[in-house]
């Protein structure tokens, strides 16, 4: 039996634009101990399969980070099958605030050795010692205090299109650079209040952990992300301290929270916030480029690659890596 993908690009995106039913977008994550990943992953991805679930997944002995694409009509039933298995019962689950229900072109299930990619050696901190949840609401009226600190632990690329006011935004593209930045930015300030947040909540559990163990006394996690805090915030019809668009590691590539356009054309400078990928796939850059460039460059990020496009299309070979979607960090 077949326990992966074998369809081209082409195929997959003719396929999802054939559908005649809506999907939903979903993201979850959970540290929890998994004896054995592969024997978990193989029936999770049979289970996920049958009922056309897409997405990216992966599962850790330390637990299981998702980003779903789930039809509508199967929704009853995915839900059945996580409170179905004890590692997966209950889940938070965080629903896309902006879904065109084209997030994920295919079901990837990957065992790995952690579930977030943080260079960290566990064996040397507490990585159950994490800060203080708290609710989208909590964060919301404490962010906008002046004696506390916010920090951004997303990279560089997801910060430039949205982030929080007033918040600390390392310019970083790992999140090992960022927790060590941080933790030195801050040095004289380890009694300060402070305040995490990250896409869905996965990264600030091991950077909160990572600060405690480094001294700071009141570190404090915003729970379920942005994507929670966009939910939340819109539903009570406050006015979001989140502005600009929420960078995600899919499709999509960002979910907008505020009609703010805080990022730059990287080409032109003007105003934009839609990242895409250079289409000369040797490269593969992300990069966040306007419709005007686009057309001028060809999806490019530079004159090189444009015209190493041009001269060269039959050598242009699907990309093996892309820096916007390769890790499923919430």
């Amino acid at each position: 039996m077949i326990l992966h993908n074998r369809m081209g690009r082409e195929q997959l995106i003719a396929r999802i634009n054939s559908e005649n039913f809506n999907r939903k977008t979903v993201s979850f994550y959970r540290y929890i101990r998994i004896s054995e990943p592969q024997f978990f992953r193989d029936e999770l991805y049979l289970a996920l399969d049958a009922i056309s679930c897409s997405g990216r997944i992966y599962v850790a002995h330390e637990g299981i980070n998702a980003q779903m694409s789930v039809p509508e009509h199967h929704v009853d039933n995915f839900l059945k099958f996580l409170d179905s298995r004890t590692e997966l019962k209950h889940m938070p689950l965080k629903w896309a605030v902006e879904d065109d229900g084209k997030s994920f072109l295919k079901l990837k299930i990957k065992v790995r050795k952690k579930i977030v990619a943080d260079g960290l050696e566990d064996e040397v901190f507490d990585v159950t010692n994490v800060g203080k949840h708290l609710s989208p609401v909590e964060f919301h009226e404490l962010s906008e205090r002046e004696d506390v600190i916010v920090v951004d632990m997303r990279n560089n690329y997801e910060s430039e299109v949205g982030h929080f006011k007033n918040a600390i935004r390392p310019d970083v593209f790992t999140f090992r650079d960022e927790v060590e930045m941080v933790v030195e930015h801050l040095q004289e300030q380890k009694d300060k209040k402070i305040l995490l947040y990250c896409t869905g909540g996965v990264r600030c559990e091991k950077a909160s952990a990572w600060m405690r163990h480094h001294g700071f006394t009141d570190v404090n996690q915003l729970h379920g992300g942005v994507i929670a805090y966009a939910q939340t915030i819109k539903q009570l019809g406050l006015k979001s301290n989140f502005i600009g668009k929420n960078f995600v590691f899919d499709e999509r590539m960002g979910e907008r929270i505020t009609s703010d356009v805080i990022g730059k054309c990287h080409t032109c400078g003007a105003p934009c916030d839609d990242h895409i990928n250079c289409a000369w796939n040797a490269c593969h850059q992300l990069f966040i480029q306007c419709d005007a460039c686009q057309a001028q460059m060809n999806n490019c990020c530079s004159d090189e690659c444009r015209h190493k496009l041009e001269m060269h299309p039959q050598n242009n070979f699907p990309a093996m890596r892309s820096l916007g979607k390769s890790a499923c960090s919430v």
